[in-house]
């Protein structure tokens, strides 16, 4: 050790700290129409690409898979039908995290497929 001011800075880069720290995303779902797993594999995906996000999960009404992020709803299965696609959660995270204004999700996968 040299002792010298400045030498132990113990901030992390800059690319760490955008990895959603500051981002809170709120998951609502029906639970009895079995979205409690659709929800479990989300929220796995995105602490995968954002280990410091604060994801929280709570009941809502039949149908329901409604996202927020930091109180602003990004997605609603109710409006859309489907469930979102990773990738456009991700990039509604990404783009929270800088303090860029979201916009509401629009693209989504189909509930189910019959074979």
């Amino acid at each position: 050790m040299s002792g010298e001011p400045g030498q132990t800075s113990v901030a992390p880069p800059p690319e760490e700290v955008e990895l959603g720290s500051g981002v809170r995303i709120m998951v609502e779902y029906c639970e009895p129409c079995g979205f409690e797993a659709t929800y479990l594999e989300l929220a796995s995906a995105v602490k995968e690409q954002y280990p410091g996000i604060e994801i929280e999960s709570r009941l809502g009404g039949t149908g329901a898979f409604e996202i927020e992020i930091n109180g602003q709803l990004v997605f609603s299965k109710l409006e859309n039908g489907g469930f979102p696609y990773e990738k456009d959660l991700i990039e509604a995270i990404r783009r929270a995290s800088k303090g860029e204004p979201l916009e509401k999700i629009t693209n989504s996968r189909p509930p189910c497929v019959i074979l």
